[in-house]
C-alpha cells in the first residue's frame, strides 16, 4: 500500500445514517414486520443484555468490523480485475420502484410505455420519448417519505446519450423540491447499454424540499433532439456522514507536477492524475516523466489509467483489449497502485467499451459536463461515474457547496491552467482554500470512492 502523508482526509466514517425504515412500495422484502401503514420497521427488544456478556458482545461486534474493514480493502494490483464490478454491484441498497406496474407512473409531457423487449431486471421497463426538443415527465405519489438520509439510483439506458440529461426531482407536499441531475453521459456512442446512475442535488426548486416528507417523485429527461430513454430499478442507499471531492487531473502535464502539486502538498490535498501510458513511454516534452509519476504516488497522489487518448468506441474490440490490457500491464510493471481505475478519453465508451473495461478496471468512468454533475456515493455505476470540468471557479464552488450540503461527491476535472477547460493557477488555488475552510468535505480519491461502494452495497 502507498503510505499517504497527507492527513487533511480523516478516512473515513463510513457508515453514514443508518438505514431508514422502508420505503411504501419497496419492491424488495426484507424480515422487518409491516407497522401496517406500508412502511416497514425494525423491532428491537427492550431487554438489556446481562452484565457478564456485555464484553464478549463488544469482542464480537470489532471482530466483525475488522472482518467488513479486510473486505473492502483496496484489491491486490494485478493484470486482470477479480471479479465484474458493474455485476458484483449492479443492483446497491433497497429497490423502491422495479417498473412492472408502470400505471404507477403518470405521464406529465412527453410519451413513458413499458417496454418487454429492454429490461434491466425483471420483465420491463419504462421507456421515455420525446421529440422536437420537448422534454419528458413521469411522476409517481408516494406516501411521505423521509429521504432525509437517503439518495436514489435509478438504472438508464438510452440511445440518444449525447442529447439528453436525467433528472429525479423531489417534491414534498407543500411543492418544495429538489433536483438530482446527471447532466451528461457520453459524447458519441448511439447506445452505451444499461448503467446506474445515482445522480447528485443539481439545484433545489424554488421553494426547498422538506426532505423528511417527500410525497412525490418525477423522472426527467431533458431533450435537446429526439430523446430516448429506458429507465427500470429506482434504488434507494444511505448517504454518508459527510461530503467528497475528488481533485482528478487528466494527461500528466507538466502544470500537474510543477504548479497544482505543491498547492496540494500546501493544503495537506491528495489528488488523482490520470496518465497516458503511451505519452509517458514516450518521452514526450509536455507530460511528466514515469519518475515523476511515481514520486507524486509516494507523496500521496493516486495515478490511474487514461486510456491510449483515443476514442475507445471507435477501436475494434480485438484492438480495444490490446489497448486495456497494455495499459494496465505497464502499470503493474510499474507499481502504480492506481491501475485499477480509468479515465475513458474524450468522455468516449460504449457497452464494448464497458464490458472490456471491467476485465482490467474496477471503477472510473465518465459522464463529464461543464455544470454541476456530482454523484451519490453509495449507488453509482462502478465504471460510469459522473465529473465535472473544472473551468470555472464559480462552478467548481457551487460543486463543493452542493456536495457537502447533501453528502455527496463531486469530482472535478482539470488538464492543465493554459487551457480552456482549466482555470486558471489563481482560481485554482482560491477552489483549494474554499475546501480547506468548507465544513463538511473531504478529499478523496478512486481507492476512497471504491471503498465505500462496496460498503454501501
Amino acid at each position: 500500500m502507498v503510505d499517504r502523508p497527507n492527513t487533511r482526509r480523516r478516512f473515513l466514517a463510513l457508515s453514514g445514517a443508518t438505514m431508514a425504515t422502508g420505503l411504501a412500495g419497496c419492491s424488495d422484502s426484507d424480515t422487518s414486520e409491516d407497522d401496517g401503514n406500508g412502511t416497514n420497521e425494525t423491532t428491537n427488544g427492550d431487554d438489556d443484555p446481562p452484565e457478564d456478556d456485555t464484553e464478549d458482545e463488544g469482542d464480537d461486534e470489532s471482530e466483525d468490523e475488522e472482518e467488513d474493514e479486510d473486505e473492502v480493502e483496496s484489491p491486490e494490483l494485478a493484470l486482470e480485475t477479480e471479479y465484474d464490478s458493474r455485476e458484483e454491484f449492479g443492483q446497491p441498497g433497497e429497490g423502491f420502484d422495479d417498473f412492472e406496474d408502470a400505471e404507477e407512473w403518470e405521464v406529465v409531457r412527453g410519451s413513458a410505455e413499458p417496454d418487454e423487449e429492454v429490461a434491466f431486471e425483471g420483465s420491463q421497463s419504462l421507456r421515455l420519448s420525446a421529440e422536437d426538443g420537448e422534454d419528458v415527465i413521469v411522476e409517481r405519489e408516494i406516501e411521505s417519505t423521509d429521504l432525509t438520509d437517503r439518495d436514489l439510483s435509478l438504472a438508464v439506458r438510452t440511445t440518444t446519450p449525447g442529447n439528453v440529461a436525467v433528472d429525479i426531482r423531489l417534491v414534498d407536499a407543500a411543492g418544495g423540491s429538489t433536483h438530482h441531475q446527471l447532466r451528461s453521459v457520453s459524447y458519441g456512442a448511439d447506445d452505451v447499454g444499461w448503467f446506474r446512475t445515482s445522480p447528485g442535488v443539481f439545484e433545489e426548486g424554488s421553494a426547498p424540499l422538506e426532505r423528511d416528507a417527500v410525497e412525490r417523485i418525477q423522472l426527467l429527461v431533458y431533450n435537446t433532439d429526439e430523446a430516448e430513454v429506458w429507465v427500470d430499478d429506482l434504488r434507494v442507499h444511505d448517504r454518508p456522514e459527510t461530503g467528497y471531492v475528488v481533485l482528478c487531473w487528466d494527461d500528466g502535464t507538466p502544470d500537474f507536477y510543477d504548479a497544482a502539486s505543491p498547492l496540494h502538498d500546501e493544503y495537506g490535498v491528495n489528488a488523482v492524475q490520470s496518465a497516458v501510458r503511451q505519452w509517458t513511454q514516450g518521452s514526450r516534452d509536455d507530460v511528466m516523466t514515469l519518475e515523476q509519476l511515481q514520486e507524486r504516488q509516494e507523496t500521496g497522489d493516486q495515478i490511474i489509467a487514461h486510456g491510449s487518448h483515443v476514442f475507445l468506441e471507435d477501436l475494434e474490440e480485438d484492438q480495444l483489449r490490446e489497448s486495456l490490457e497494455g495499459d494496465k500491464q505497464w502499470a503493474v510493471d510499474n507499481e502504480l497502485q492506481g491501475g485499477h481505475y480509468i479515465t475513458y478519453p474524450h468522455n468516449s465508451f460504449d457497452r464494448t467499451v464497458l464490458d472490456v473495461a471491467s476485465d482490467y478496471y474496477y471503477a472510473g468512468g465518465f459522464n463529464q459536463a461543464g455544470d454541476v454533475n456530482l454523484t451519490g456515493v453509495y449507488g453509482f455505476d462502478p465504471l460510469v461515474l459522473p465529473r465535472t470540468i473544472g473551468h470555472d471557479l464559480e462552478i467548481a464552488t457551487r460543486c463543493v457547496d452542493l456536495a457537502a450540503e447533501h453528502r455527496q461527491c463531486t469530482i472535478l476535472n482539470f488538464h492543465a491552467f493554459d487551457l480552456e477547460n482549466t482555470m486558471d493557477e489563481a482560481d485554482y488555488e482560491e477552489l483549494l482554500e474554499h475546501i480547506d475552510s468548507e465544513d463538511g468535505i473531504e478529499v478523496v480519491d478512486f481507492d476512497d470512492l471504491w471503498r465505500m461502494r462496496r460498503e454501501g452495497h
